[in-house]
């Protein structure tokens, strides 16, 4: 058996969290519900569970307006442009950059978990960024980082 390359286990959990993110905002887009309004809701006996007015907030960018579920897309395409890669961004700093990845993981988990369709895909940009910290802790470098070492500014 071989040893666990941990940036790329990271790139492939990262790659299927930010395109289980990106269907799930489109999903989201057409059943709208806001994940945490249970913290602190009323149940009605007609109505269901109704949220409480602590939340209009969240109520009013997820269910009112979509917009937490086009940040999640936007995100997400950023993160599978950077993980795959994309040609324009192959071989740039941001392409190798582990803390780069980590904090648009981390960013995109929080924006995700917050409408009730992108908490799975929430959960895996979590391991993905845990993944890449290991990666981090264990001394690992991408393979083009190698490559491009003592190039300077040559092409």
């Amino acid at each position: 058996m071989g040893n666990l390359i941990w940036h790329e286990w990271a790139r492939y959990v990262a790659i299927t969290a930010s395109v289980y993110t990106i269907w799930a905002a489109f999903e989201g887009i057409y059943f709208r519900k806001f994940f945490w309004d249970f913290i602190g809701g009323i149940l009605r006996a007609p109505g269901g569970l109704q949220p409480s007015p602590n939340v209009s907030f969240f109520v009013t960018i997820i269910v009112k307006a979509p917009i937490i579920q086009i940040l999640s897309m936007l995100t997400g395409a950023t993160l599978v442009a950077i993980e795959y890669p994309a040609p324009f961004l192959k071989g740039t700093s941001i392409h190798r950059s582990f803390v780069a990845r980590i904090v648009l993981l981390i960013l995109h988990a929080f924006i995700a978990v917050l409408f009730y369709q992108g908490t799975n895909g929430a959960l895996y940009a979590l391991i993905a960024a845990m993944a890449y910290t290991r990666a981090i802790m264990l001394g690992e470098t991408m393979e083009e980082a190698k490559n491009n070492r003592g190039r300077g500014g040559q092409a």
